[in-house]
């Protein structure tokens, strides 16, 4: 049985007569008989029993109409679902993150996304950068965000904003009297570097830089995420040059001053996905992230 097959059906069985039934459904008597016969052919048993004042149903037909209104009902919320789910108002998002823009920016866009599309699940998974890019490919996110992410092919990137670098130390130390600090400043303090991970990252980054700068660089700790190393600052183990986002964790006893190097500059947030695909949900999603990294582009412009 097909969705007609079901609703011509349905409209005998509630009308009780053949003429009713076809007028109901703005069909002539002949083609809706020749289908209702047809129906019951293909079925192979008698839906009706033919009498002067109408169509009865039989045992059979009976039993189809208790399963016909629900099969009707499936089938539009079907309809229903899929049509939403071309528009991406219905669905599931997954999400790949990691640094430190999982503490101020990426939920400001999460929020704002789940405020417009309320029906579509986010899944956020915690990826490394190399992490992402494989799980991109294999479908098992839908978009990402990380920092310094080398060109793919298949990859699309785009910059959401750029932050300032920051120095993160305890309070008490000397180096946190001062506005602001260079690398000259880090000489001989024990830095606690990350992430360390298998991509190029920030630590790489940082200890081009000291090189560059011709500044002795001592590392004390390397860890994979922001997290640890604020607590490790603010369990004294050392100092970490971090992103502006960091300074949201507001870990006790750890102050944040801005950095100035002449070979660290502002580090970008970028989103990821797959080139080509189609996915509304992905599409609806992106809408947002432009929108935030445009507000972002005015708000650094407007403060220069």
């Amino acid at each position: 049985m097909d969705l007609r097959d079901m609703r011509l059906f349905l409209a005998v069985a509630e009308e009780g007569h053949i003429g009713r039934a076809a007028a109901r459904l703005h069909l002539s008597q002949p083609p809706l008989t020749r289908h209702i016969q047809a129906l019951e052919e293909k079925l192979g048993v008698p839906l009706f029993i033919r009498t002067p004042k109408g169509m009865q149903l039989t045992e059979a037909g009976h039993t189809l109409l208790q399963e016909v209104p629900n099969l009707l009902e499936l089938a539009h919320q079907a309809a229903e679902r899929t049509r939403l789910a071309g528009q991406g108002l219905i669905g599931r998002l997954d999400v790949g993150l990691f640094g430190s823009g999982v503490l101020d920016v990426i939920p400001r866009m999460l929020a704002r996304f789940h405020k417009a599309r309320p029906n579509v699940k986010i899944v956020l998974h915690n990826l490394t950068k190399d992490a992402q890019i494989q799980a991109l490919r294999e479908r098992r996110i839908t978009v990402g965000f990380n920092r310094l992410v080398p060109p793919e092919s298949d990859i699309c990137t785009e910059t959401v904003l750029r932050e300032p670098l920051m120095v993160a130390v305890a309070d008490s130390h000397p180096l946190a009297v001062l506005p602001s600090l260079c690398l000259r400043d880090l000489a001989g303090v024990p830095i606690i570097l990350y992430p360390n991970v298998p991509m190029r990252g920030l630590a790489q980054e940082i200890t081009d830089a000291f090189h560059a700068e011709g500044v002795p660089l001592r590392v004390e700790q390397e860890v994979e995420d922001v997290l640890t190393a604020i607590a490790l600052v603010s369990a004294g183990f050392g100092a970490a040059i971090t992103t502006q986002s960091a300074s949201n964790l507001r870990l006790p006893g750890v102050a944040f001053r801005p950095l100035h190097s002449t070979q660290l500059k502002d580090l970008e947030l970028s989103c990821l996905y797959r080139r080509g695909d189609p996915s509304p949900a992905l599409a609806a999603f992106l809408e947002v992230v432009h929108a935030f990294a445009a507000s972002s582009r005015g708000r650094k412009g407007h403060a220069v």
